[in-house]
């Protein structure tokens, strides 16, 4: 089915002017049939000079190269002339053909080149020049171009070429055979195609809609999208099958029988707990399988240290540090060191960092290696300022890699079969860590090992599917100690104490004028979003100088309406960052991003490679959901942008900007795991489900040194009366309930 809106151009390549080999985009000069020189853009896998094409797009117009078209699909044809394969072939189209080869081959094959090269590639080694070896390569290099060109004629009709691009990679050569011969295979194994647009494939081929296929993938993706979306590890089966009925339009006993078929294949795992089955997806299954089983192996092997010996190191790390600590913390350091797996909960201003640091102190002294993490790369930069002691992130300590066709994209060097070193892993911000993270972790944790793993318990959970902490705290198997005592250094902040009344379901102070939290009134919503700006743009900076520069953080409960962050990114950006000669900006769909602009990953992205500015060097893989940058450079001619993330550098094509958004405006899901010196909360009507204390609590205990609620007053009481909670489906909790190890 063709877009009838898109308009067609037919032509050669004369020039390839920047392409993108990992994800296909490029920027040509076409001749056109009418003898024009058109620049055109897009998704043009392998594209090359004296390529014979038709381009399906729309006009564009670049404030500083002018008039260009905007490919959305193309179809290659390759020339047939020998005139035309010749100067196909000496443009270097394909690996190991380069004019002068090119010139040899054609002379000796004509129109019949083609045929030659990926039929009967012996043959070439009858060229001088073309050794066997060289000859298959060649060949290989030939097949591979032909099997995007075939691709992206099949997929013509339903995807986007960025997409047929991704397919290819993942599948090579096969891709179009697979797709034929089951079209929800897409869904189910290429990261961006949904259920829907594999279902929309699938009826156009003449698939039925009582197909066994099309019943297993539904129900596939109805657990798929529970985790993504909505942070399940499984579902009851009663409302998975429910879930599937609507989703795929079909009756009960369909589902029924596709569901018994996804069970008996192993795809599907099912277990009883309390009673009522949970179905999972398989990694799913599997990732918390494990987890339960090295956790209970790690606190039952772990070699704990003498009682008499805890309590001289205590009263050692007393004198030493200057600081008599509380029962709780005492029962805290007490645990960490005669357990292997110790939770430690708290509130703000509670001393949790100093049991670490006391613990840090404890093991060093007695020869144990410590490994300090956190889930993000602020976290971890909070926990090494306030240690002393080098912090990495979770991803950095596992010495994660990009995987080539890994459908998880990424992997991590450490892992059961190359261990960590250390003796000690203290894991901070918890909370934020999904089922799939810890999973990951625990292969790499030695057995023998100490785990402690630190959080808040009453802030949001992880965006990733799990609850790990809550489930880890409710099991009942492992030491934990919640420090409840607000010490008094922090009862002076009413950050903290406001956190608190907070999260105890009490009003916090609103009037006081002289501390480090603030309540401004504002009506509607359009005040409140001109106070923010104000606020960010001209009072803070002129009251507090330095501290603001990079400093201040707007966290809004959700996207939608004039205090959410779709529209005040757009207010700030024209208020902090506005349009200026000499700084270089591109409009991507909806978005202007500018020099200055401040910005945020939306997804993990394990391919983008980084460097690291100054300090130590280095280089690596990944970034992440939620970390946040700043645009430095943006390259029209290459098509890319340079953005700085703390101290990495990364380079992002045009084509993946998709995976950004502005940042100087976030919601509190995205701010878990970061603190920011200054955070303004805009108190606006959301939806209810949003209006929550512990949304409100998370919020509140991301800053450092100043909270300001500009709003109303109503909206901050709805929040803390709702003390709804969103409901997880996980089965890690039962797996380790004290009496259950044995059977796992």
């Amino acid at each position: 089915m063709q877009d009838t809106t898109l308009l067609e151009l037919r032509g050669s390549i004369e020039q390839v002017i920047y392409a993108n080999a990992e994800n296909g985009y490029a920027v040509c000069d076409l001749g056109t049939q009418d003898n024009e020189l058109i620049t055109i853009q897009g998704t043009l896998p392998y594209i090359a000079e004296g390529d014979n094409v038709t381009v399906y797009g729309r006009w564009i117009h670049s404030p500083k190269y002018g008039r260009q078209f905007a490919v959305e699909r193309y179809e290659r044809n390759l020339p047939a002339d020998a005139n035309s394969i010749l100067r196909y072939l000496s443009s270097r189209a394909i690996k190991g053909i380069g004019p002068k080869t090119a010139q040899k081959i054609v002379e000796q094959f004509g129109e019949d080149t083609f045929d030659v090269i990926e039929n009967h590639p012996d043959w070439l080694a009858q060229v001088n020049g073309i050794s066997q070896k060289k000859a298959h390569e060649i060949s290989e290099d030939f097949r591979e171009k032909s099997g995007i060109r075939s691709a992206m004629l099949f997929f013509r009709d339903y995807f986007g070429a960025a997409l047929t691009v991704r397919i290819y990679k993942k599948w090579g050569a096969s891709a179009v055979d697979r797709a034929k011969e089951n079209p929800y295979r897409l869904c189910d194994e290429i990261e961006g195609i949904g259920f829907e647009k594999a279902d929309a494939m699938a009826r156009k081929m003449g698939m039925g809609e009582n197909s066994a296929a099309r019943m297993m993938s539904g129900i596939s993706y109805v657990l798929r999208a529970n985790s993504s979306q909505n942070g399940h590890v499984c579902l009851p089966e009663d409302k998975l099958l429910a879930a599937a009925q609507a989703t795929l339009g079909a009756n009960a006993q369909d589902c029924r029988t596709a569901l018994d078929a996804l069970l008996d294949s192993g795809r599907i795992k099912s277990e009883m707990v309390s009673g009522v089955r949970y179905c999972y997806d398989r990694y799913a299954y599997d990732c918390e399988h494990y987890i339960a089983m090295k956790l209970i192996l790690l606190d039952r092997v772990c070699v704990p240290v003498n009682a008499p010996d805890v309590h001289g190191f205590i009263e050692k790390a007393e004198r030493a540090s200057g600081i008599s600590y509380a029962a709780t913390q005492k029962k805290a350091i007490y645990d960490a060191l005669i357990s292997g797996v110790m939770v430690l909960t708290g509130g703000p201003g509670t001393g949790k960092t100093t049991v670490v640091r006391a613990l840090i102190d404890i093991f060093d002294s007695i020869g144990y290696k410590v490994a300090l993490c956190a889930p993000t790369g602020r976290a971890a930069k909070r926990l090494s300022e306030s240690t002393s002691r080098e912090a990495r992130t979770v991803h950095r300590l596992l010495e994660m890699e990009y995987a080539e066709g890994d459908g998880r994209g990424g992997m991590f060097r450490r892992c059961e079969d190359n261990v960590l070193d250390e003796n000690v892993i203290i894991v901070d911000e918890v909370s934020m860590v999904d089922n799939a993270l810890m999973c990951a972790l625990l292969k790499a944790v030695k057995p023998g090992a100490r785990l402690m793993l630190i959080g808040d318990a009453d802030q949001l959970p992880s965006v990733g599917a799990g609850n790990v902490l809550r489930d880890l705290i409710d099991c009942g198997r492992f030491s934990t100690v919640c420090l409840t005592e607000i010490f008094r250094q922090a009862q002076k902040s009413l950050i903290v104490t406001n956190a608190h009344a907070i999260n105890r379901g009490e009003i916090p102070r609103l009037d006081v004028k002289d501390n480090d939290f603030f309540f401004l009134h504002r009506n509607t919503e359009r005040e409140i979003a001109l106070t923010v700006a104000d606020l960010y743009k001209n009072r803070l900076p002129r009251t507090y100088g330095a501290m603001t520069v990079g400093g201040i953080q707007v966290i809004t409960p959700s996207r939608r309406g004039e205090a959410g962050t779709d529209h005040l990114n757009m207010l700030l950006q024209e208020s902090l960052n506005p349009q200026a000669y000499g700084k270089a900006e591109y409009r991507h769909k909806d978005t202007i991003f500018r020099e200055g602009d401040r910005v945020m990953q939306t997804r993990n992205n394990y391919e983008l490679a980084w460097e690291r500015i100054g300090g130590e060097g280095g280089e690596g893989m990944g970034v992440f959901n939620g970390d946040i940058g700043t645009i430095e450079r943006v390259n029209i001619a290459a098509e890319c942008m340079e953005i700085v993330f703390d101290d990495r550098h990364v380079v992002y094509d045009f084509s993946i900007l998709d995976e950004l958004e502005h940042a100087w405006a976030i919601t509190v899901h995205k701010s878990q795991g970061s603190e920011y010196p200054i955070v303004i909360i805009p108190m606006y009507n959301a939806p209810t489900m949003l209006l929550t204390r512990h949304l409100l609590y998370t919020a509140v205990t991301r800053a450092q040194a100043m909270v300001i609620l500009v709003g109303r007053q109503e909206i901050v009481q709805t929040m803390i009366a709702n003390h709804r909670q969103s409901m997880r489906y996980t089965g890690l909790a039962a797996r380790l309930a004290p009496g259950e190890g044995d059977t796992i």
